[in-house]
Formats: C-alpha cells, sequence, structure tokens
C-alpha cells in the first residue's frame, strides 16, 4: 500500500493559494492566483476552489495544480462564496491518524 499523503490545511492568502501539513505547519505547496488580493478557498471530496478579485479556480488539492479558472466576465471584483453539492470529506478521511497520534500525544503529557 502507498504511503499515505500528508494530511493539509489550506489557506488563502494575498493571491495565493497555500497547503500546509497540519502537523508540521511546513509548507506542501503554492498557488498564485491574481495579484495581491483577498483569496477565499473551499474544499469537497475532489477539488479545492478559490476565490480572488472576482474569479474562480478550481485546483487539485494535493498539488495545487490549478484544474479550470473562469474569470466570471461580467460578474465584478467583489468577495464570492463557494459551496459545492459534492458532500465534504468525511473526518475519517481527512485525519484520522493524525489526530490519533495528537490524542496519544496529550494523553502522555496530560499522565506526567
Amino acid at each position: 500500500m502507498p504511503p499515505r499523503r500528508p494530511t493539509l490545511v489550506y489557506i488563502g492568502i494575498k493571491g495565493h493559494v497555500v497547503a500546509l501539513n497540519r502537523l508540521t505547519g511546513e509548507v506542501a505547496w503554492k498557488t498564485e492566483l491574481k495579484g495581491q488580493y483577498y483569496v477565499q478557498v473551499a474544499r469537497d471530496q475532489e477539488f479545492l476552489f478559490a476565490t480572488a478579485k472576482g474569479e474562480l479556480w478550481c485546483l487539485n488539492p494535493h498539488d495545487g495544480a490549478v484544474i479550470w479558472h473562469n474569470n466570471l466576465k461580467g460578474m465584478g471584483w467583489d468577495l464570492a462564496s463557494i459551496a459545492s453539492d459534492s458532500p465534504l470529506l468525511p473526518v475519517s478521511d481527512i485525519g484520522h491518524s493524525a489526530t490519533s497520534a495528537i490524542r496519544q500525544r496529550q494523553a502522555a503529557a496530560a499522565a506526567t
């Protein structure tokens, strides 16, 4: 069985989407979208979506590659909300092993 990919947390900041390893905080990947603008991100089971400067990107959540981009022509540059009809990832897929490791460390610290 191939090793599991690290569990990631995604942030939008200054025209970029950045994926961080949720256990170490290390940058896994970074994708530049559009200038120095506020970026909103949302994740469903397959894709990571990001908006900036009134445009929408669909990214590969594992490496940040742009899958598609829509400039939403004629919609303006306002902030955009994101929703998907694809279900959110179940907690067990998001980081069961990471959660277990954190709980074990907390229990060990509490026992001392």
